[in-house]
C-alpha cells in the first residue's frame, strides 16, 4: 500500500491484492463517500471480489497510513476509484483515474456525478457505455397496471431448481448475454458463488421451460433480488427494502416470441406480495428493445452510471 501526504502527488505504492488490515478501510471509505453522494462508488461484486483476493487496489494514504483514496481493477473491467469526502478537491480522483486508465483502459463513474464529469473533462475523457438505474415505485395498497401478457402455447413458468438447472440457465444465459461483457461471461463458479450469498432465493428465480419437449427446454428466465436496505439511499430513495431484477433474459434459439412480458411480470409479481414497494434494474443505455418492455411496466430513469476512457488518437 502506498503511503503519502495528501498534497495531490501520485501514490507510491503498486497496485496489488487488498492486506486484510486494510479492507475495513477501503469498505468504511466507500460507505463515507456513499453517504454524500447517494450512490456507491465501488460496486458490490468487486468489494466482494476485493475480500476473496480477486481484485487489486491503488491507494493513497496519509502519514498515519488510513487509506484516502483507492481504486480497485478486477480482471479486464473498467477500473472503479473513489475518494474520502474530507480528503477531495487535493487531486486524489485525477491522479487515481490516471493510474487506473493506464491499468484498465477505462474507469467507471457510477451516478454520473459533477465531480466526476470534471475528472474527465481535465483529462480529456470521453464518455462511452452508459448503464441506467430504472425504478417503479408501487403505493402501498395499489398495483401497477402491467401490460397483457400471455404465455404461448407448450410454455409453463416454475422456479429454478438448485442442483438441476445450473447448467441449463448457464447455457441460455450465455447466448442471451454473448454481447454483454460481465454478465455473458457468468459460469459455474460465478453462479455457485451468487447461490452462496445470503439474498439468493430460489423461489424468486424463475424459468420459462417446455411442455412439450422431453427433457424439458429453458427457454428464458427472470432472476429477482431483494436487497436488505437501498444502495442508493441519498439519492431519494427508497426507506426500506428494495427489489431487484436482477437479471432476465430470453434464449435467442428459443424459437417461440412473448416471453419478455410474463417473465417480467411473474418476478414483479413475487416482489409485490413480499411487500416490496420499490423496485430497481439495470439496462445498457442503448438497449432500446429492453427499455421499452421495462417502460411498459411504469420504469422510468433512476441515475445513470457512465464509463470514461482516453479518446482515440486521431489517425494522420
Amino acid at each position: 500500500m502506498s503511503s503519502r501526504p495528501l498534497d495531490g502527488g501520485g501514490p507510491t505504492g503498486a497496485w496489488q491484492t487488498a492486506a486484510p488490515g486494510d479492507l475495513a478501510d477501503i469498505t468504511n471509505l466507500v460507505s463515507a463517500a456513499a453517504g454524500v453522494d447517494g450512490v456507491t462508488a465501488v460496486s458490490g461484486h468487486v468489494l466482494d471480489a476485493l475480500t476473496a483476493g480477486g481484485a487489486e487496489v491503488l491507494t493513497i494514504s496519509e502519514a498515519d497510513d488510513r487509506i484516502r483514496a483507492v481504486a480497485v481493477a478486477v480482471a479486464d473491467d473498467p477500473a472503479e476509484v473513489v475518494v474520502h469526502p474530507a480528503d477531495r478537491r487535493h487531486g486524489l480522483g485525477s491522479t487515481l483515474v490516471a493510474a487506473a486508465l493506464d491499468r484498465q483502459g477505462a474507469e467507471w463513474a457510477y451516478g454520473d456525478l459533477p465531480a466526476a464529469a470534471a475528472v474527465a473533462d481535465r483529462l480529456e475523457l470521453v464518455r462511452g457505455r452508459v448503464l441506467l438505474q430504472m425504478r417503479r415505485t408501487t403505493p402501498p395498497g395499489q398495483d401497477v397496471p402491467a401490460p397483457e401478457g400471455h404465455l404461448p402455447p407448450g410454455v409453463r413458468l416454475r422456479t429454478f431448481v438448485p442442483g438441476q438447472d445450473e447448467e441449463a440457465f448457464l447455457a441460455v444465459n450465455a447466448r442471451a448475454f454473448a454481447w454483454h461483457p460481465e454478465q455473458g461471461r457468468l459460469d459455474l463458479a460465478g453462479l455457485q458463488g451468487e447461490m452462496a450469498q445470503e439474498w439468493f432465493d430460489p423461489a424468486g428465480f424463475f424459468l420459462a421451460v417446455t411442455t412439450d419437449d422431453e427433457p424439458e427446454r429453458v427457454l428464458g428466465f427472470h432472476w429477482t433480488k431483494v436487497h436488505p436496505a437501498d444502495p442508493n439511499p441519498g439519492r431519494d430513495g427508497a426507506a426500506g427494502p428494495i427489489g431487484e431484477i436482477y437479471v432476465l433474459g430470453v434464449d435467442p434459439e428459443a424459437g417461440i416470441r412473448g416471453l419478455g412480458t410474463p417473465l417480467t411480470e411473474i418476478g414483479l409479481d413475487h416482489l409485490r406480495r413480499r411487500g416490496l414497494e420499490t423496485v430497481m434494474l439495470y439496462v445498457e443505455g442503448d438497449n432500446d428493445r429492453a427499455r421499452r418492455l421495462y417502460e411498459r411496466f411504469g420504469f422510468t430513469t433512476f441515475l445513470s452510471n457512465v464509463v470514461y476512457a482516453r479518446a482515440e488518437p486521431v489517425a494522420r
